[in-house]
């Protein structure tokens, strides 16, 4: 059952309301483009037991489909930041965000400095989106979420769901193509960057790149499968995660390797 959390639009909570003295951890995750808080269920529920996880639900989609969608990154980063400020107590607060979340994610980092953040399926923000910049028009996004296979077939072939989707789509891929890096503190905390072998997204020069961008450690991790990975290997990404969220974390996952050169 989906139960708002802190200020009512922005966050989602899947799972059980945590006993603080068993989950001592706050993850944040953040989703992709045209993507909703919904996405992460799989993720909260293998995560639960050991952190209160919660999903942020951006303007213009599902229940928030009146609200108009955010189309610069920065801004939206910012409006993330100021609905988890309320929200916040004295637990650490962990941030996950894949794809676009991953870039919402980074920025709010550089805000909020988390215990910890994971970024997924997303090139290095100094290098840009790739291909993502040169998508405009809404046959170059339906083509191009069609290629990355996140999304229904049936779904994108529909359209009264169209109708109801392609605004936030349009403004979630114009704040990609828009979105620039710009100088400024680095997050502290650890960082760990998870990607999919095949995604055409993530290149591992542009990958690998992410180390430039925090001042402590960063850890790289690389699992089968292309843009959505998570989707697949959503057991053993938690296996990651809790290992790290555990109060005596132990090693990472052994199938688990670093990003090929």
């Amino acid at each position: 059952m989906t139960a708002p959390v802190g200020p009512r639009t922005w966050l989602r909570r899947f799972h059980t309301t945590p006993d603080p003295a068993t989950r001592p951890v706050r993850l944040v995750c953040l989703p992709h483009a045209g993507g909703a808080a919904g996405y992460f269920v799989p993720l909260s529920a293998e995560l639960s037991p050991v952190a209160d996880v919660l999903a942020v639900q951006y303007p213009g989609r599902q229940d928030r489909w009146h609200e108009p969608a955010v189309d610069d990154l920065h801004e939206l980063a910012r409006q993330v930041v100021a609905a988890l400020e309320p929200a916040l107590d004295e637990r650490p607060l962990v941030l996950f965000g894949h794809s676009m979340g991953a870039l919402v994610a980074y920025e709010a980092a550089r805000l909020l400095n988390p215990a910890r953040l994971y970024v997924s399926g997303c090139p290095a923000p100094s290098r840009g989106v790739g291909g993502e910049g040169e998508i405009t028009g809404d046959e170059d996004i339906l083509a191009d979420l069609r290629t990355l296979d996140g999304t229904s077939a049936e779904l994108l072939s529909d359209p009264a769901v169209l109708e109801l989707i392609m605004p936030a789509l349009r403004a979630d891929y114009r704040a990609v193509r828009t979105y620039r890096w710009r100088p400024g503190p680095e997050p502290t905390c650890p960082l760990t960057v998870l990607t999919g072998d095949r995604d055409p997204r993530t290149p591992a020069d542009a990958v690998l790149d992410w180390k430039r961008h925090g001042t402590g450690e960063c850890r790289f991790h690389a699992y089968e499968g292309g843009h959505f990975y998570l989707t697949e290997h959503v057991r053993r990404v938690a296996e990651l995660v809790g290992a790290d969220l555990a109060p005596h974390p132990r090693a990472a996952p052994g199938e688990d390797r670093p990003h090929p050169r």
